[in-house]
């Protein structure tokens, strides 16, 4: 079948993207699902900085790819071997596929799936398959996603189903943000009641960590960000709000400190605000070169731990129906993570806007195209 989709043409093009224009919205064909895939019509799609990473240079994927990986939308073809979902059940993307049978599926989230992993890089679905085509070229498929764009075939297993009572452009969110920034909390940090929660830098990732910290109503929820407008967001959700400055200069502490920046020097200003015995959580992903300095001494005289978050240490089916019901009850807003509602046809304008720190969620709508 035909589709419209956003094509990264060109790693590493000059900004302003809107005026270089690295992706390509363009007409492309897409086979139709195979074993164990299923063929979904998007209707929203985030634009996540792991989108961005790959535009920028700093996440080194195959190109021309499809880009696009936090979505959701309404199944419209069942592959063969597919019998537990059924035509027009909306569902939610999950970058990461889990095969469900290597050793990493078997540590309850803590490890990346080793399949899925190999078939992101590689810019396959989970089996290894290509399903886009233009001119008769391969387009490689973004995380097993490719979500910018109006239809994807996509494994079974990079989809969980949702109610219907959950908007597209709400479920689309707890994909990525809220399955990441929600499980840095809530599998990785695990606060306890009267814990004091500290988010280090307030995208879609650590607002959504934010956001979650201040649902479980166990103690303070700080976050920390260099922008005011981002400080703003915070004292709005009901938290207290620092710039990085503050925190050091007031000795601001906590038990459990979220690193959602993706940066190294943010990464170094979390360790220093964890208190001793403390857990630093970090979730961003920075640069693949970038290093940071921390003392060993501190880590051991103040009993503190850093440990890695990749997707929240989430499995996917077990967590985003916790997030949706969180959401049903009113206390988890992800409403308050979206910035704006766009056309496909804006998204190197959107990419802009992300790099400039002026948006948290940019959603594209698919029915207003």
């Amino acid at each position: 079948m035909k589709v419209q989709g956003a094509v990264l043409e060109e790693i590493g093009r000059s900004r302003p993207y809107a005026q270089t224009r690295p992706i390509v919205v363009t007409e492309l064909d897409l086979d139709p699902p195979g074993n164990g895939e299923i063929l979904v019509r998007i209707e929203a799609a985030g634009i996540c900085h792991s989108d961005l990473s790959v535009v920028d240079g700093n996440r080194h994927r195959p190109i021309p790819m499809l880009l696009g990986h936090e979505a959701a939308g309404r199944i419209e073809q069942l592959g063969p071997g597919v019998d537990d979902l059924t035509v027009g059940q909306r569902v939610v993307m999950a970058f990461l596929p889990r095969c469900g049978t290597c050793a990493a599926c078997r540590t309850d989230g803590r490890l990346p799936c080793v399949r899925g992993s190999a078939a992101n890089n590689e810019g396959t679905l989970l089996g290894g398959e290509i399903r886009l085509h233009r001119d008769g070229a391969e387009i490689r498929h973004h995380l097993g996603v490719s979500g910018f764009a109006t239809h994807a075939v996509v494994d079974r297993r990079s989809v969980v189903p949702v109610d219907d009572d959950v908007p597209a452009d709400i479920a689309a969110v707890l994909g990525c943000a809220v399955l990441t920034g929600g499980g840095a909390v809530l599998n990785a940090g695990r606060p306890q009641p009267g814990d004091t929660v500290m988010v280090v830098g307030l995208g879609g990732v650590g607002m959504a960590a934010l956001l979650t910290a201040l649902a479980l109503e166990h103690g303070e929820v700080i976050g920390v960000d260099a922008l005011p407008e981002k400080l703003a967001n915070a004292r709005a959700a009901g938290a207290k709000a620092f710039s990085p400055r503050e925190v050091a200069d007031k000795e601001i502490t906590a038990p459990v400190v979220i690193e959602a920046a993706g940066n190294a020097r943010a990464f170094e200003s979390a360790v220093a605000a964890t208190a001793p015995g403390g857990i630093t959580v970090t979730v961003g992903l920075p640069a693949p070169h970038a290093l940071s300095s921390i003392s060993p001494l501190s880590l051991v005289a103040g009993a503190r731990t850093i440990t890695g978050s990749y997707l929240g240490s989430a499995v996917p089916e077990r967590d985003i129906p916790v997030y949706a019901q969180m959401w049903r009850d009113g206390k988890l807003p992800v409403e308050q993570l979206i910035t704006s509602r766009i056309r496909l046809s804006e998204i190197n304008s959107a990419m802009d806007q992300l790099a400039d720190g002026r948006a948290v969620r940019q959603i594209i709508l698919f029915d207003q195209e």
